[in-house]
């Protein structure tokens, strides 16, 4: 089995996760840059700058809240999308959630389930 065939459905988390609109660029570099090395001998090199990207991009329970009852999200989403924002992220923490739950950080989190994997 290659490491594609191996790797398959994370590979697909990782597409997910490039495919969010609220995946930023260096982030979605990183992804790419692993998806396209796998395989390969930068394989692993890109594995773990992916991982560790994640790592620091996810967003917290506590800092998706502080966003979502921020000026800043107002500005991007107008007054009613901010409020109902606000109301999903207070409603997530309420429910004992650890991170947002965005299309981006959904994919991220999948891709650390499979961290070990990812780094063999």
């Amino acid at each position: 089995m290659s490491r594609k065939d191996e790797l398959k459905d994370v590979i697909a988390s990782a597409k997910k996760m490039i495919a969010a609109p609220s995946c930023y660029s260096g982030l979605k570099d990183k992804a790419l840059a692993w998806i396209e090395s796998v395989d390969t001998p930068a394989e692993k090199e890109n594995a773990k700058s992916l991982i560790e990207e994640i790592k620091a991009d996810i967003t917290g329970i506590e800092g998706l809240v502080a966003f979502a009852h921020s000026d800043h999200a107002v500005e991007i989403f107008g007054k009613e999308g901010a409020k109902n924002f606000a109301a999903h992220a207070d409603e997530l923490k309420k429910s004992g959630a650890e991170y947002c739950d965005c299309q981006a950080c959904a994919a991220g989190l999948e891709i650390l389930e499979h961290e070990a994997l990812i780094l063999k």
